[in-house]
């Protein structure tokens, strides 16, 4: 793509934004804003080794009950990571993120971007455990898995982090907000931009959030494109 269409692009994009969502398009957190997650020095750098390591993880009662560990799928050198909350009853079962119904919308989406889920994209979740009956992770769950993900994050060195979802948005962010709050603009997750979309369940739910997740994915598209 041309870098004078790119640049309008990416304008209009952010112009759309603030005209909803306010004069602030780019929130950047300190490190103690973040929190205090700090990365176990035992932990593998190799991502496959990793993932085997702590496959047999029970920090926190999902441990317990779950049929699979879900760790994560994708490029291991990816430029874009998306981010759920958490593995729900297909995923449990499969051992792979995403891939339910969810799931096969967000592959449309991402082959609507010229992008796969195998190919420069990497896909995870915030836990790795399916939480009971698919509600919201807690806090203590979090707290517990967090460090996986930052490792995932710190061995795939991503340019682009997408946050699917409010509880995603909010967990790693530090956030009790909205999600409209959130979207449309970019975030600093420790030194890597993050951008915060709708969850393929909620477009599923209501198809009137797809021309904005539609939005937001353009903008992916564009972002990781500049940057290679």
């Amino acid at each position: 793509m041309p870098e004078s269409r790119l640049k309008k692009d990416s304008v209009r994009f952010l112009e759309q934004t603030q005209e909803l969502f306010g004069s602030t398009l780019y929130g950047k957190l300190s490190m103690n804003e973040m929190g205090t997650t700090r990365l176990d020095p035992s932990f593998s750098n190799q991502l496959n080794e990793f993932g085997t390591s702590i496959s047999t993880c029970k920090k926190c009662n999902l441990g317990q009950h779950r049929n699979k560990f879900v760790f994560g799928v994708g490029d291991s050198h990816a430029d874009l990571m998306l981010v759920g909350e958490a593995p729900g009853r297909e995923e449990d079962l499969k051992g792979e993120p995403f891939v339910g119904r969810a799931g096969k919308l967000l592959d449309k989406i991402l082959s609507a971007i010229k992008m796969t889920r195998h190919k420069n994209v990497y896909i995870c979740n915030v836990l790795k455990c399916r939480p009971p009956q698919n509600r919201d992770p807690l806090p203590d769950e979090v707290e517990k898995c967090e460090p996986y993900l930052l490792h995932q994050i710190n061995l795939i060195k991503p340019k682009l982090i997408v946050a699917l979802g409010r509880i995603s948005g909010t967990t790693l962010l530090r956030m009790d907000d909205t999600l409209k709050s959130m979207r449309g603009r970019l975030h600093d997750y420790h030194g890597t931009p993050l951008l915060v979309t709708y969850h393929p369940a909620a477009l599923l739910r209501n198809s009137n959030l797809k021309k904005y997740a539609w939005e937001d994915f353009q903008f992916i598209r564009d972002f990781i494109n500049k940057k290679n």
